[in-house]
Order: C-alpha cells, then structure tokens, then sequence
C-alpha cells in the first residue's frame, strides 16, 4: 500500500507528488465493515517532506463542538454528481453543518450523533461516491472524515452527507500514535 501527497491530478506525475509506502495500517478496533467506527490510521515508512504542496492540519479539541450552519471545506476525487465519473482533478466545495436532530431523523441507525457529523449540501456540489476518506476542514481545524452519502443521490438536498467525526476518536488516535 502507497500513499500519495501533494496530489493534484492523480492521472499524472506531477513534481508535487510525493509517493510513500505504508509501514502499518491500524483500522479502528470495533469497526465491523458497516458506516460505524469507519477510521484508519497509516504509519508511513519515511515522514513526509513538508513544502507548500504538503502540509499538517490541525485536529480538533476533544469534545469541541461544531455548530450547525457553519461553512466547512470538503475535498476529493469522486464523481462531480450522481452517474457522472470520478475526477482526475482534486476537486474542492463547501458544505454547512447540519442539526444531528435532522440528520437522526432521515439515516435512523446508521447515523450516530456523538461519533458523526453530517452537513447540508450548498449550490455547487460536495461529496460524492468515491470521495471517502477525504477530508471535512471547518475553520483550519480537521474535523471529520467523509464516509457516505446516500447512493446514486449526492447532489440530493433531503440526504445530509455523513462523516466520522474526529475528536470523538481523539483518544484512540494519540493512543496509536504512541506505539
């Protein structure tokens, strides 16, 4: 397993690009496969060169709320919309956090407020299949990880976009990092 940094065009060698071999994967424990406890965490072979392709994010305090209505930033590869293909190009949009009432109340089960997130979709897009891992960035802080959207129906307002939410996992990531 390799990962990838500084990325733009993934169909491309670019001088940005930095290709690293994974050491060790560490999935979350009680992860069953389903859209629960769905982290992961890579230890690289070599640390990363840091430039201004490739960079830290800051992770968000524990227990820190996010409010409903705020703008956050979304990135990845995934389709642009439903039955459409996935970019070549790093493709980036805006999503606003959703009340976890509402998003409760349209996924049931498998939404789970103090371990999700969910967002509402704004003009242009955000997440899509095939965007799953990438990032949820609101005011320079990681906060959480895309996880679904509802199938086939992405650009869809009524589905709120899901992601694992991170400080709720913070523990268990410096407790990894540790080893």
């Amino acid at each position: 397993l390799t990962v990838v940094l500084g990325a733009h065009n993934i169909c491309k060698k670019e001088k940005s690009q930095q290709k690293i071999k994974v050491k060790k994967y560490q999935p979350h424990p009680k992860y069953t496969g389903k859209f629960d406890y769905d982290i992961m965490l890579l230890k690289l072979e070599n640390n990363a060169k840091l430039d201004k392709y490739v960079g830290p994010i800051e992770l968000p305090e524990m227990d820190e709320n996010i409010l409903a209505n705020v703008s956050c930033a979304v990135a990845g590869w995934g389709q642009s919309g439903p039955k459409k293909p996935t970019s070549d190009v790093l493709k980036e949009a805006t999503e606003k956090i959703q009340f976890s009432v509402e998003c409760n109340h349209i996924w049931k089960e498998n939404f789970t407020s103090h371990r999700m997130i969910c967002t509402k979709i704004t003009k242009g897009g955000g997440v899509c299949q095939g965007d799953s891992g990438g990032p949820l960035i609101c005011n320079g802080h990681l906060r959480g990880i895309t996880a679904y959207t509802a199938e086939g129906q992405c650009d869809n307002p009524k589905f709120p976009h899901v992601f694992t939410k991170l400080d709720f996992y913070l523990p268990w990531i410096k407790k990894e990092m540790q080893k």
